[in-house]
């Protein structure tokens, strides 16, 4: 009697074969798609990450550059940093160098 049951077994059909096949396929390049999807996501946050970093600085820069626009707007300032960097003098005033500390 076990020698009926074993002669009993479902043999699969060719279109069952066929249909298992392209749901493996099917599972296999949607995993595919997940996996490519993840690589771009993990790429664009990096790249995200950068870009937000590019933006911090410039806008560092520009409350710097927007500081020094307003300074340049006092008179005072504008002779005083003129006369510090570029040794510009009042009238009746002179500049004397001294030695440095090295010398």
């Amino acid at each position: 009697m076990t020698q009926v049951k074993r002669k009993k077994k479902k043999k699969l059909t060719p279109v069952v074969k066929l249909i298992c096949f392209a749901i493996i396929g099917l599972s296999f390049y949607l995993i595919y798609l997940s996996f490519n999807e993840f690589v771009t996501m993990i790429e664009l946050k990096s790249d995200l990450a950068d870009v937000q970093e590019q933006l911090q600085q410039v806008q560092d820069e520009n409350t710097y550059l927007t500081s020094q626009r307003d300074k340049l707007q006092d008179p005072d300032y504008v002779q005083s940093y003129a006369r510090g960097n570029y040794m510009l003098t009042k009238e009746g005033e002179n500049i004397y160098y001294l030695p440095g500390k090295d010398k």
